[in-house]
């Protein structure tokens, strides 16, 4: 039963392909729950857990995408850390990149890209149009969004210091997740346009339980994917 749960997002229940539109995939399976309260039933999407961390996220990912649904869209979606100044806790975060923000190595005079190294890319971009649209659509229905680089990060920021070098890193980013990245990169290889989603339940910063926002940033996901689904995805 818990293997057609993490394939379906609906325990014993099968979808036709002709119905497999939308991919969304989701870490941990509260947030799938979200995402599938959101839908209320919407047999466009499909949600799945790709686990934690880029690596988990991506080989899952790559496992759903070649499973020969005619997937139009890649989702990666859950909650997420945000950056107070742009994106404060309860609201939610539009990706306009992921961004692995410690993809590269040191060096004696500090951190190297894998673009620099000229390795490959550790910036994926999303759907602009889409991620847009989304945008506008959650700000019109009185959901507080914003929009930016969302930073993938193996090791979730514990301290101001690496908020800090994080976000200098990345300019304009507005979250940090630990699978978009992965998802992105997926999708990427499989020829596939993705956007981020992501709703913020705690700053990224020193790590402080107390004032995280589980509850309400779950909430807060149902919600945007209530309104996801009104968008033209096609």
């Amino acid at each position: 039963m818990r293997r057609m749960t993490e394939l379906t997002g609906h325990p014993g229940k099968t979808r036709s392909p002709s119905e497999a539109r939308i991919l969304v995939m989701t870490a941990v399976e509260a947030e799938r729950d979200a995402v599938l309260r959101g839908l209320d039933g919407d047999g466009r999407f499909e949600v799945r857990l790709c686990g934690v961390g880029p690596a988990s996220a991506a080989a899952r990912t790559a496992v759903a995408l070649g499973s020969g649904d005619p997937w139009t869209l890649v989702v990666s979606a859950g909650i997420a850390g945000g950056y107070p100044e742009v994106a404060p806790v309860g609201t939610l975060a539009v990706g306009t990149d992921a961004v692995a923000a410690d993809l590269g190595v040191e060096t004696a005079e500090g951190f190297a890209s894998v673009e620099e190294l000229g390795f490959g890319a550790s910036k994926l971009a999303a759907d602009a149009k889409l991620a847009e649209e989304l945008l506008q659509a959650l700000n019109r229905a009185g959901l507080v969004a914003a929009s930016g680089p969302i930073v993938t990060a193996s090791t979730a920021t514990g301290t101001a210091a690496t908020a800090a070098v994080r976000s200098a890193r990345v300019p304009g980013a507005v979250a940090e997740g630990m699978e978009g990245y992965g998802v992105a990169i997926a999708a990427t290889y499989a020829d596939k346009p993705f956007i981020e989603l992501r709703a913020i339940s705690n700053a990224v910063g020193p790590r402080d339980r107390d004032a995280w926002r589980i509850g309400d940033a779950l909430t807060a996901l149902s919600a945007a994917f209530a309104i996801l689904k009104e968008v033209e995805l096609n």
